[in-house]
């Protein structure tokens, strides 16, 4: 038979240095609003960014779509009627595709819009930014590539 263990009762002194130390609600409610203060002041910068980033991104789309518009050009004597004539075939001269993959779509998920002067063989390639309306300031400004 197991031999019982008699209960020690501890002293004051003694159950302070046996305490488990934690953290304590205040303590942890003072971490979350110091670490909120800096999410507000860090996010916005961050948001910022990528912003920027997108409006970066749209421009080297241009600038690629122009490519393959002035390819295009080349092989058939005038620009295309639309942006999808760059993949499919449009008529005679085409020596395509002139694009790797499909048509791709502005970082913001909008079409490239491709306007043309069949007269002298101007175009434009266009992003209507984040608002996908024309016009605005910032992120939603209209982004233009010419031909």
């Amino acid at each position: 038979m197991r031999e019982v263990m008699p209960l020690k009762l501890l002293s004051n002194s003694q159950y302070r240095r046996k305490k488990v130390s934690g953290f304590t609600l205040i303590e942890l409610l003072i971490v979350m609003v110091i670490l909120g203060l800096l999410a507000s002041l860090v996010a916005p910068q961050l948001f910022e960014k990528v912003g920027a980033s997108k409006v970066q991104v749209a421009r080297t789309q241009i600038d690629m779509l122009s490519t393959a518009v002035d390819s295009y050009m080349l092989d058939v004597g005038r620009p295309p009627e639309s942006l999808g004539a760059l993949i499919v075939s449009d008529g005679p001269g085409w020596n395509g595709p002139y694009l790797r993959d499909d048509l791709p779509k502005d970082p913001w998920g909008n079409p490239f819009i491709l306007k043309t002067e069949n007269v002298r063989g101007l175009y434009e390639i266009n992003s209507l930014g984040a608002d996908g309306q024309e016009g605005g300031e910032g992120d939603d400004a209209d982004l233009t590539g010419r031909g």
